[in-house]
């Protein structure tokens, strides 16, 4: 049961057929179906199935997937920790963050990070947040910034940051705004965000219109366009506040305290910790502050 068997059937699943994953691996196509069919043969369990003239996953081998991940995963994290203790400033660091973080936060900081460590590999995914939680659970990344981890998840949050949600809408469209009526604009499913607004509607017993416009900046920027209120960070939009573009919506509750988290798995690398430690000594404001470990998360 080999890494490039594992690898093998993972790339199958991520590129939909074994063609594609023979062109990604730079193998012959006989070969993928060889590793995955002597997989299977550890296995015991056929894992892959004639489709046509192509092959696709059996049930088990979509059940098997999960699993090859979690350890493909751990295997990277394992390189980049003994890389990283040897010496954290020639390690890897695999970053995960939500939109708002990933177009905000972190460039100015990635940029900072690298002219004083050039040599740390830096690997970046911007996703919705369900996405970032489930990367970290299958060990694809080794720190998360996103809003606070599922309760079950067995992270380690090593730093806090505070951050607010405030509905904006453009001037005209705030001083007219009604909480039954005026629409809303949504995130894409997945998002943290469009869930927060969901569920902040929902306890306020609202039910106005609603527009669905997929990421953050089309969000922003229909605002502006007077399409309607958008429930986003504050730290995405200081600038449209101070140039008066956007305004605070006077909605009932709001804002809201969703503080910003960096997590990672439970045993952080040493590059994880060199980049974290970078987070905390950043002058911005507000700061990033330590979270002591085994501390809750607030």
């Amino acid at each position: 049961m080999t890494e490039a068997r594992l690898r093998a059937l993972v790339t199958v699943a991520d590129t939909g057929s074994v063609r594609a994953a023979a062109v990604r691996l730079v193998v012959t196509e006989s070969a993928v179906s060889a590793a995955v069919s002597a997989l299977g043969r550890d296995l015991g369990v056929p894992l892959l199935a004639r489709a046509g003239r192509g092959l696709r996953l059996t049930t088990a081998g979509e059940t098997y997937l999960s699993y090859a991940r979690r350890v493909l995963g751990l295997l990277e994290e394992g390189r980049a920790a003994a890389r990283g203790e040897l010496d954290p400033g020639l390690g890897r660091l695999r970053l995960a963050a939500v939109t708002t973080a990933g177009e905000q936060l972190l460039p100015a900081t990635l940029a900072s990070f690298h002219r004083r460590w050039p040599d740390v590999e830096l690997v970046l995914e911007v996703c919705p947040s369900a996405r970032v939680w489930h990367l970290l659970s299958m060990y694809e990344v080794d720190l998360v910034l996103a809003g606070r981890p599922p309760a079950d998840a067995a992270v380690t949050v090593l730093a806090t940051r505070a951050n607010e949600l405030v509905a904006v809408a453009e001037p005209g469209l705030a001083s007219r705004f009604r909480l039954a009526g005026t629409p809303w604009l949504l995130r894409e499913p997945g998002s943290g965000t469009r869930a927060t607004v969901e569920a902040y509607l929902a306890e306020q017993e609202a039910d106005p219109p609603r527009l669905v416009l997929g990421s953050t900046g089309a969000v922003v920027a229909g605002a502006i366009a007077g399409l309607g209120v958008a429930l986003v960070s504050r730290d995405g939009v200081r600038a449209d506040l101070a140039a008066g573009r956007l305004v605070p919506v006077p909605a009932p509750g709001l804002p809201l305290r969703r503080p910003w988290h960096a997590v990672a798995g439970p045993t952080p690398t040493g590059t994880t910790r060199l980049f974290v430690d970078h987070l905390l000594a950043e002058d911005g404001r507000p700061r990033w502050r330590r979270v002591r470990l085994g501390a809750a998360a607030r």
